[in-house]
């Protein structure tokens, strides 16, 4: 994909349906009575993977756009071949909590990028509670599950200390308590998006927090709902990053997600400097969602460790890619999980930064990126990584000279649309 330097970012867009939300609807829908139906469910590979699990698992699945209709199960079947998850990390992380709580057998295989991926994270807390998990290669995948329900079993609850804050773990412990007999709690070093929590709330699941912990008692039925996806925050990042750049920018997203855990990206860009402004507030199934302004404003500085970069952890390479622009640049700290995404993302944005010109300083847990930096088109490498792609993207907008994007079909992942809808903003 070629990008060509832009003069503004103009327009009232909608984002396909929150990716993260999109996962556990369709997870969740598959244990459920009923049949759940989604409007503006994910148009990305990494959603329809796990559409593809469920229906392998024998649950009736309808698509027509995005439009998705499950029938639950109230016993998942055996598939009759592995479990195919694509690049998608979290339909493999988050899935295996259902498939621990199962009385069978399966196996979970991805493509090329899955596979270096480590599992090893909900492996250990699956196997405290009693089913049986082993991987091909140490703890990257293809995994093999025997679920703790063979021969009438149940899992055992626990209390689990997580080493690691991730959405995704919590999500397998808390979806394996389903299973269990007592009460699985699960309490994280860091507090993580709670797209799960909220999406068991809305399919009737009672739970309770307390801080960074989070219990919920096993046994309880799952009711089948109708909902409306917001709009993917992680990709609206994007063109809220891309607006920022450009002074006489005046963008308008509507039906956005704004929940507390996912929406740090715009105090980020608000301590940046930007002007966003939000209206239309309102919660559906337990998610915020209005609509977003955003304005230029002089972009400062601003340096991202602890909580706020567990939070922005999708959001992060974006924020790097546009950090030259800024008068003080960006520092980057706490975000060793970035080497463990689908590419090692801090050194591929280190790298493609420096192949525009600019000068940064790389760590083991993130990056420091200099303000005040002009940048030239170049040749980038995505490594296949669907926001690297996306990243560099809006990076090239404000260079000298148009920008290759090598692999820009990774963007498929997450956001198939993105290149439609940027050239659509897109002032020249």
């Amino acid at each position: 994909m070629i990008i060509r330097p832009a003069k503004n970012i103009l327009g009232s867009i909608r984002m396909p349906g929150d990716k993260s939300i999109s996962h556990r609807y369709a997870m969740l829908a598959a244990i459920a009575t009923g049949a759940t139906r989604l409007e503006n469910f994910s148009t990305g590979a990494d959603c329809a993977s796990t559409l593809d699990c469920v229906r392998q698992l024998g649950c009736s699945v309808k698509v027509d756009g995005q439009r998705v209709e499950i029938e639950g199960r109230e016993r998942l079947r055996k598939p009759a071949e592995s479990l195919d998850c694509g690049n998608s990390g979290s339909t493999m992380r988050m899935m295996s909590g259902i498939l621990a709580g199962q009385d069978f057998e399966c196996d979970l295989h991805g493509d090329e990028s899955l596979s270096r991926r480590p599992m090893a994270r909900v492996m250990v807390p699956l196997r405290m509670m009693g089913a049986e998990i082993t991987a091909a290669a140490g703890d990257r995948p293809p995994l093999h599950i025997k679920g703790g329900a063979i021969n009438g079993g149940k899992l055992r609850a626990i209390d689990y200390k997580s080493p690691v804050a991730s959405a995704q773990v919590k999500s397998a412990v808390l979806f394996a308590g389903l299973f269990a007999d007592g009460e699985t709690a699960v309490d994280e070093p860091y507090r993580t998006r709670d797209h799960s929590e909220q999406a068991l709330r809305a399919f009737g699941v009672e739970l309770s927090r307390s801080r960074n912990r989070v219990s919920l008692r096993g046994g309880q039925k799952l009711q089948a709902i109708e909902a409306l996806v917001p709009g993917d925050i992680s990709s609206a990042a994007f063109f809220l990053c891309a607006a920022a750049l450009f002074p006489e920018s005046n963008l308008v997203i509507e039906n956005l997600l704004l929940n507390p855990t996912r929406a740090s990206l715009l105090d980020a860009l608000k301590l940046l400097g930007a002007r966003i402004s939000v209206i239309n507030l309102e919660e559906h199934h337990h998610e915020l969602v209005g609509t977003v302004k955003m304005e230029h404003g002089s972009l400062k500085g601003i340096k991202i460790e602890g909580g706020m970069s567990v939070s922005l952890i999708d959001e992060l390479p974006v924020l790097a890619a546009i950090a030259p622009y800024t008068r003080d640049g960006i520092e980057i700290r706490d975000a060793k999980e970035l080497r463990v995404k689908e590419s090692d993302r801090i050194a591929l944005v280190a790298r493609n930064l420096r192949a525009m010109g600019a000068e940064c300083e790389e760590y083991d847990d993130g990056l420091r990126v200099a303000g005040n930096q002009k940048l030239h088109g170049a040749e980038i490498d995505s490594g296949g990584d669907h926001r690297i792609a996306m990243a560099f993207s809006v990076a090239a907008l404000r260079a000298e000279g148009e920008s290759k994007i090598l692999g820009a079909d990774s963007a498929r992942i997450s956001f198939p649309e993105f290149f439609t809808m940027l050239e659509g903003v897109t002032e020249r």
